[in-house]
């Protein structure tokens, strides 16, 4: 999926969905005036914040991408207690 082309943004996109108690993975690709492609990867069924943590400190050392949070407004990570989202996003 990831094909390195001129004025194109790559980034990964995670969900939390309350509702269903799972966390998903979406490949994002846009190209300057495009529309956005989103491609799901992977539905998370272990519903750990704490694993969650661990998990994307070992997937941001093997991936350079950015990692796009939404449905996290106000959490905090447990080990670090870092804010992991300020602001709604207009996907919410």
């Amino acid at each position: 999926m990831f094909k390195r082309r001129p004025k194109t943004r790559y980034w990964l996109m995670l969900t939390n969905d309350t509702y269903d108690r799972t966390y998903n993975l979406f490949f994002n690709s846009q190209r300057a005036n495009e529309r956005l492609q989103s491609v799901p990867l992977h539905k998370l069924a272990h519903y750990d914040l704490a694993d969650l943590e661990k998990l994307l400190k070992a997937l941001r050392q093997d991936i350079k991408l950015t990692i796009e949070f939404v449905g996290f407004t106000g959490e905090r990570w447990p080990a670090s207690q870092k804010l992991i989202q300020r602001k709604r996003v207009p996907l919410e």
